[in-house]
């Protein structure tokens, strides 16, 4: 049995230790959690945006454009990072969306896409935000999927590049 505790356990871990002693990465106050989600953010971001340039690449054939907001303040503190591409704009859907936020109402701060649900975000490292890569990857791909669903698969060019032209007989 393998004793070393996967990435995205400790990660769980951090999160639920933080609801049983009321702190946020030993925080307790709102001010000092917000300067470690600014950080978070910081630490994110290069993660964040290998996830969503690998689906850049291989799924919209370089078509997309990323955009970031970086930390900032509304109803609470969040960072947002959204990938367009011409198709997705065409069929007036949302971009793939990774949010980062802390709403002024929560405990400690999450992460979700525009159509799916929240994670936990307890990042305090670079080593933490590294193995946040798969998690923030199913929220892209589960972001993507959903938008599929929503529209169809024509929104994404390489489903598109070698497909037979209407009429064509199927390739043997």
């Amino acid at each position: 049995m393998n004793s070393t505790r996967p990435p995205h356990t400790a990660a769980l871990l951090r999160h639920f230790a933080d609801l049983r002693d009321g702190t946020h990465g030993e925080q307790v106050s709102r001010r000092d959690k917000e300067h470690l989600f600014a950080a978070a953010v910081t630490l994110l971001d290069p993660y964040v945006r290998q996830a969503l340039d690998e689906i850049n690449t291989h799924l919209l054939l370089g078509t997309g454009e990323l955009s970031a907001t970086g930390f900032r303040r509304g109803d609470g503190v969040d960072a947002v990072w959204a990938l367009a591409w011409p198709e997705q704009r065409a069929s007036a859907l949302e971009p793939v969306i990774v949010h980062a936020f802390y709403g002024s109402g929560f405990h400690h701060p999450h992460l979700r896409g525009g159509t799916v649900g929240d994670w936990p975000l307890n990042v305090f490292t670079d080593e933490q935000a590294a193995a946040e890569l798969p998690t923030l990857r199913a929220i892209a791909t589960a972001e993507l999927h959903n938008l599929v669903f929503q529209r169809d698969y024509r929104i994404i060019p390489a489903t598109m590049r070698d497909a037979p032209s209407p009429g064509a007989p199927p390739a043997s």
